[in-house]
């Protein structure tokens, strides 16, 4: 988050203050300072504050504009958890803490979508540990025990999510089955196949593909109250795992069960929030992602550009992931020069997705179109 430090360095320069009068007016030394402003050391909440009265003025001017996922993050720093705030003050918690709960999560999926895994781990991460914490001290009934385990399976999930695409695939592992746990005590089998079958999406990316579709199998003939969207991407991820270990009849019946059950359903069928990303254009480019693997691009090409053409442009990494499959369908069917062109806007998104990920897909396709070209 070293743009954070930019913003505090412009307030500092526009305010006519020089580094060593901030060091006199926070009473954090120069060099510090100087390591914050620049990026080379983390900034904490208690930095901002120190600005911010430094200079005499809001820490929200600190933050950039409103509209700047970044400073959604780091607003999400300055405020304690509603776990951390009942821990310190040692209370009972109830529905009230459960309710606070679940609605973090559901923020911090919606900037999982604009902020790339090296940014939103962190935040995820401490999230996560504050409700393993109150579960582990505070006193509460019964069905305040079921949901707050159910935070805790749907945090290690988001968590475990933003590791992998952070690059961190051993802790990304430890979270999810962290998470495993608590959705099992929690008596939620649905949340553990979603866990698992995260996992699976993992191991299937950077370990042993066979293991990742074993696994995916599992996960979704686990998952016996699964509602349509759920099943649907639970049988996205055995498609991929299938791919990625060339099972091509695997990979066919995986992509019709995904279609057989997202068309049952239903608005009087309750999904939960986290499938709210799952529609007709995911599904497109899951299958366009399949036909790649299995060395079908041409056919392909036309799925993936028809859902980048329409995709959200805050959603960069994403974006930038579903061009790298494209470039590769062109580099693969023959089209050096679309697959360049392709793969050049991809690296031009990923520069600032902040995604480990996305930084390797677009590496390895990038080699991939030079290969071609040989």
């Amino acid at each position: 988050m070293d743009n954070l430090g930019a913003m505090l360095r412009a307030a500092r320069v526009a305010a006519g203050v020089s580094l060593s009068a901030m060091a006199e007016r926070t009473h954090y030394s120069k060099p510090y300072l100087g390591q914050l402003e620049t990026g080379k050391r983390m900034i904490k909440p208690e930095h901002v504050t120190a600005y911010a009265r430094a200079l005499d003025v809001p820490e929200s001017a600190l933050y950039g504009p409103m509209g700047d996922p970044l400073r959604a993050a780091h607003e999400w720093l300055v405020s304690d958890s509603p776990a951390k705030a009942h821990l310190d003050s040692g209370r009972r918690v109830g529905a009230e803490l459960a309710t606070a709960l679940e609605t973090r999560v559901v923020r911090l999926r919606n900037l999982d979508d604009v902020i790339g895994g090296r940014e939103l781990f962190p935040l995820v991460r401490n999230e996560l540990l504050d409700a393993q914490q109150t579960i582990q001290t505070a006193a509460y009934d019964a069905r305040t025990s079921r949901r707050l385990l159910t935070v805790v399976g749907e945090l290690a999930q988001l968590a475990g999510w933003v590791a992998s695409d952070a690059g961190r695939y051993r802790e990304a592992q430890r979270v999810y089955l962290s998470g495993v746990s608590a959705a099992r005590e929690a008596g939620d089998d649905v949340l553990v196949a979603q866990l698992l079958s995260c996992l699976s999406y993992q191991i299937a990316n950077v370990g042993n593909p066979v293991d990742a579709a074993l696994l995916a199998r599992t996960a979704a003939a686990g998952a016996r109250r699964a509602t349509p969207v759920v099943r649907a991407l639970l049988w996205e991820r055995v498609a991929w795992a299938s791919a990625r270990s060339r099972d091509r009849e695997g990979t066919r019946r995986a992509l019709d069960a995904v279609d057989d059950v997202y068309e049952r359903r239903s608005p009087s069928i309750e999904e939960p929030e986290w499938v709210y990303w799952v529609n007709r254009d995911e599904i497109a480019v899951m299958a366009g992602r399949c036909m790649v693997e299995l060395g079908d691009p041409r056919n392909a090409a036309p799925l993936l550009s028809a859902v980048i053409e329409k995709y959200p442009a805050e959603h960069v990494r994403e974006r930038a992931l579903y061009m790298s499959w494209l470039a590769e369908s062109y580099a693969r069917a023959g089209d050096r020069g679309a697959a360049n062109e392709v793969i050049a806007r991809a690296r031009a998104l990923a520069d600032s997705a902040q995604s480990t990920r996305l930084d390797a897909r677009v590496d390895h396709v990038h080699l991939l179109v030079s290969d071609h070209e040989r």
